[in-house]
């Protein structure tokens, strides 16, 4: 029951970080692209950061900091989900953006020249190439993010590995620890092949 529980719980944070760092990452990607010069350092910065401290670290520091920096606490379980979205947001954005610049100059030119408006062609020209071109490297940071979950354990977030790990030394016993992994690779399972279909029928509809 406990292992359901924790699994229940590693989902959770799962389809939170989703839901908020999917839609996040593309915001995160224009502002990458913007003209503006202070705005696309200012992202730049966040990226960087972002992707180059072990997401542990930002755990730690997204819960911490704000009792020490302005007396303020919250709950554990929303300290991973900001962790989390703040971290995969970056990720997507730079998935997003190599997606975007990929799409030839001529495409939006000629769009123009046939009367479609700004939105039209993103919509329905530009998006539709973007999301099968990163379809792929979407799908490996999603799987990766399966794994993630278990560093929620870090701040005491009794996800499924925590448990795992405490009825392990309960029983004396490395099997929770092998059923925990046998969970995981079920949910990587099913994620992978997911996007394989999505795959699939992009590539059928083409």
């Amino acid at each position: 029951m406990q292992m359901l529980e924790g699994t229940v719980t590693s989902l959770q944070v799962f389809f939170l970080t989703l839901i908020f760092s999917l839609p996040l990452g593309f915001v995160v990607a224009k502002g990458r692209m913007s003209r503006n010069f202070l705005l696309r350092g200012i992202v730049n910065l966040y990226i960087q950061i972002m992707r180059g401290t072990p997401l542990i670290l930002q755990l730690i520091f997204v819960y911490f900091a704000p009792y020490y920096v302005i007396g303020m606490s919250y709950d554990r379980f929303t300290a991973v989900i900001v962790a989390f979205v703040l971290n995969y947001s970056a990720y997507f954005a730079e998935i997003y953006r190599s997606g975007l610049q990929s799409i030839e100059k001529g495409q939006y030119e000629a769009s123009k020249v046939l009367g479609f408006s700004k939105a039209h062609t993103f919509f329905y020209i530009v998006l539709p190439q973007v999301i099968k071109r990163i379809l792929p490297s979407l799908g490996n940071e999603v799987v990766t993010l399966v794994k993630d979950t278990a560093l929620a354990q870090t701040i005491g977030v009794s996800e499924l590995f925590r448990v795992a790990q405490n009825a392990a030394s309960r029983m004396f016993s490395t099997m929770p620890i092998f059923i925990a992994g046998v969970f995981y690779f079920v949910m990587n399972y099913i994620v992978s092949k997911l996007f394989d279909f999505f795959e699939k029928k992009l590539n059928y509809y083409r």
